[in-house]
């Protein structure tokens, strides 16, 4: 009898633990599987500048990797890795991040066929292979991507016909397969943009008809035979002149329509909104970018209610909202909005600004433009901004301070130099980095400086950024750079560390000047422990409180040559290069002549208000 029943505990625990690694391998969030895709992906690749260097097919979890965004359930929703001189093939096991919305593979030396795997992804709105290599025909997979929206496939050696299978994404609102070998015959694509110049095949000359999609004929008419299919003589020129006689009755009726329409919008006192939608007010754009009408945020915000304000600043109020969905959003109403002209532009930087996509980086839902006002709709962060974090309560215990310095550095090191283009911050501070529901940093406002400066002259513009946290340089010349970014993340550092603002630091009742003067004077009397935040008490680790002073010290030097990189600055929170890279400043320190370094509050002696968070226009030697 006992041998039934050992025999019966082995076959249990058997099915136990196949059970077990069969659930671990089909986990809800997918995730060991999305690891296996990327690793596929990135054995695939030749990655020279090492920028997939942290993907580890060890993990259990991609969201930390670079180049790499997660939703809110920890799955892969984005692979950006434009701009980073990656060679090699494009995996097949892409097909297998079925949560995918955004590729981003652009302005690299992708090698192959694409992947016809990418058909799987069902839920992807963007997709862009553009300035690659890529050989082969173009899947007619693609065509089974009904939430796709954004598709460039330009400038790579792509051949063979046009799949027919595009012609049934009526979702599609922009296609690019210019400058390729793509052969004919094209069929008629539904997307509202459309380019197939500089394919011979299909384009000798670039006037053929089918080259560009976007036509007010109707693409049923056959335009080869429109001629031909009148007859010659006097009756041909008959014909040709009744219906040009009605073309331009029918024209004088719209333009006489439209003019009755501003007229009764005028007279009714409405706001005229600039739009480039041409059906049903459609409001998808690239990226899955939203554009809102003004009366809709009017009444998310109830009217942009003082009660509904999150926060102030240099680019404006920031109002919680709520969208007919039940939607939370943030609304920032930028200062400048009312500057007359740059519409176009503006939607274009925006769109630009809505492709930068990472874990660490605000998303952008939407924006709204019209002749008086620029808004911004972003996701409401529940935990705020590490400004107000640091000042409420529970207290922000010492990990959680360091996984937020990381996580905006992640952030940032993006920006810098893996965005194309590059994006500079110019105020970085803790209000501008909010925390999500885990209090992952989320660096916000980044853009808005470029966006608002889009109509400044070459000579001239407006030194944007916060008191407390402006690099020297760009104080004093207005010039700015990575580094005058890198001197603001380093400031940050100190407001994690002590808990006070930059700005606020000079009112305690015993302390005089910048903080920046004040640690640099603790550090050099190693008494660190007067640094630390109060209510902190002691819980923090005093190696770890060292390491991250000396980062701060490294991020704020005088000379912005002298400032590391965001990539290093990374690599030295994580506990790498930092004791060389501190001993090399300590070394030209001593050794060099350095040049007078005024103190920071001889810098801000003339910024006596405290309220002053944007600093008035000043000339510059050059374009910056």
């Amino acid at each position: 009898m006992e041998r039934p029943k050992g025999f019966a505990l082995l076959c249990f625990l058997s099915f136990f633990w196949f059970w077990s690694s069969t659930n671990a391998l089909l986990s809800p969030k997918g995730v060991n599987f999305e690891v296996q895709a990327l690793m596929g992906i990135k054995n695939s690749l030749e990655d020279p500048h090492g920028v997939l260097d942290n993907w580890d097919g060890d993990a259990v979890d991609p969201c930390s990797w670079t180049m790499v965004t997660c939703s809110a359930e920890n799955l892969v929703i984005g692979l950006g890795t434009p701009s980073q001189s990656l060679s090699g093939t494009l995996s097949p096991s892409i097909g297998n991040l079925t949560n995918l919305q955004i590729v981003l593979l652009q302005n690299n030396n992708i090698t192959g066929p694409i992947p016809s795997d990418l058909g799987k992804l069902s839920k992807l709105q963007t997709l862009d292979l553009s300035n690659n290599f890529f050989s082969g025909e173009i899947p007619s997979s693609l065509g089974h991507l009904r939430s796709l929206q954004y598709l460039r496939l330009n400038n790579n050696s792509l051949v063979g016909a046009c799949p027919e299978s595009l012609a049934n994404m009526t979702q599609l609102s922009f296609l690019d397969l210019s400058y390729n070998n793509i052969s004919g015959p094209v069929p008629r694509i539904l997307a509202k943009s459309f380019n197939i110049v500089g394919n011979p095949l299909v384009c000798a000359t670039g006037k053929e008809p089918n080259c560009h999609g976007i036509t007010l004929m109707p693409m049923s008419m056959n335009l080869n035979n429109t001629e031909d299919a009148l007859p010659s003589g006097r009756p041909k020129t008959h014909k040709m002149a009744i219906v040009f006689g009605l073309s331009l009755g029918c024209l004088c009726l719209i333009v006489l329509g439209f003019g009755l329409f501003i007229w009764w919008r005028h007279k009714n006192n409405q706001q005229a909104f600039f739009d480039v939608k041409d059906r049903h007010h459609e409001e998808v754009y690239l990226g899955n970018l939203k554009r809102f009408q003004f009366r809709e945020l009017q009444i998310a915000t109830h009217n942009f209610s003082s009660k509904h304000i999150l926060g102030k600043g240099g680019f404006g109020n920031v109002y919680k909202g709520v969208l007919s969905d039940g939607t939370l959003v943030a609304v920032k109403r930028l200062k400048d909005g009312n500057a007359a002209g740059g519409e176009i532009q503006f939607q274009t930087e925006v769109e630009m600004i809505s492709l930068a996509v990472h874990r660490n980086l605000l998303k952008l839902y939407g924006f709204c433009v019209t002749p008086t006002e620029r808004l911004l709709v972003y996701p409401y962060m529940s935990n705020g901004s590490v400004a107000s974090r640091l000042k409420g309560k529970p207290v922000l215990d010492w990990s959680t301070r360091k996984q937020i310095a990381l996580g905006a550095a992640r952030g940032l090191l993006y920006l810098h130099e893996q965005c194309d283009p590059k994006i500079i911050h110019r105020d970085v501070k803790a209000a501008n980095i909010l925390l999500d529901d885990y209090c992952e940093a989320v660096v916000g406002d980044f853009g808005l400086a470029k966006l608002l400066d889009h109509q400044d002259s070459h000579v001239t513009t407006a030194v944007r950024g916060t008191v407390g946290h402006i690099a020297p340089e760009y104080l004093s010349t207005g010039q700015s750079s990575e580094k005058t970014d890198v001197f603001g993340f380093g400031i940050l550092l100190l407001e994690l560390i002590t808990g006070q603002r930059a700005l606020e630091f000079g009112k305690a009742a015993n302390q005089k000047g910048a903080m920046l003067d004040w640690v640099k004077k603790i550090h050099l009397e190693k008494k660190l422990e007067l640094l630390v935040d109060k209510d902190l008490k002691s819980n923090y680790d005093r190696i770890e409180l060292e390491e991250m002073v000396q980062v701060a010290l490294l991020c704020t030097q005088y000379l912005p040559g002298h400032r590391p990189k965001m990539s290093e600055v990374v690599r030295m929170l994580e506990g790498d290069g930092l004791a060389e890279k501190w001993e090399a400043s300590q070394r030209a320190d001593t050794t060099k002549c350095k040049p007078h370094e005024p103190s920071l509050s001889d810098r801000y002696s003339d910024l006596t208000d405290d309220s002053v968070l944007l600093v008035q226009a000043m000339e510059l030697s050059g374009p910056r």
